[in-house]
């Protein structure tokens, strides 16, 4: 008896210590809508004019990697680090394997282009690291991610994949 106890305490430890090497930001949550990736850093000289900037050209790409359940969009919230968020107030449905690019700046949501634009023209990502977080209508938390541009993105071109 004591012997099993000892082993059954040893592989709970092993357990607790392997949890507790998993970052945060690693977690997986049970949600079909995940971050693909993002474009952080919109390419040449940030500028956040509404006519003639480039917010546009930063955005989130979120998938449904569901493989049978199609998913509305309305009431999910995107936020960062800070604080800013954006909510789908209108309906977007991605079919299984679909996505949608939340684009910066000002533009004309389109379920065939796949882009929903969060009428905004301030950059929302920082350039040089933030977390994003995407959470249900419920409030629960579907996915997470953090960056940084030295510890995310070899190549450093402003754009890191998530989930493939």
């Amino acid at each position: 008896m004591r012997i099993r106890l000892v082993a059954t305490t040893a592989v709970a430890a092993g357990a607790l210590t392997a949890l507790a090497a998993v970052p945060a930001h690693a977690a997986e949550y049970s949600s079909a809508l995940k971050i693909r990736g993002i474009q952080y850093d919109a390419p040449g000289s940030d500028s956040n004019r509404c006519s003639g900037g480039n917010t546009a050209q930063e955005y989130l790409t979120i998938k449904n990697y569901s493989r049978s359940t199609t998913v509305n969009l309305k009431g999910y919230v995107v936020k960062d680090a800070a604080g800013n968020k954006f909510t789908f107030t209108a309906s977007h449905t991605l079919q299984p394997g679909d996505y949608v690019k939340l684009r910066g700046g000002n533009g004309s949501d389109s379920d065939t282009k796949n882009v929903v634009y969060r009428d905004n023209c301030n950059f929302m990502w920082n350039n040089d690291k933030d977390t994003i977080y995407v959470y249900k209508p419920s409030g629960s938390r579907a996915d997470v991610h953090s960056y940084t541009r030295s510890g995310s993105d070899a190549d450093r071109n402003g754009y890191i994949t998530y989930h493939g």
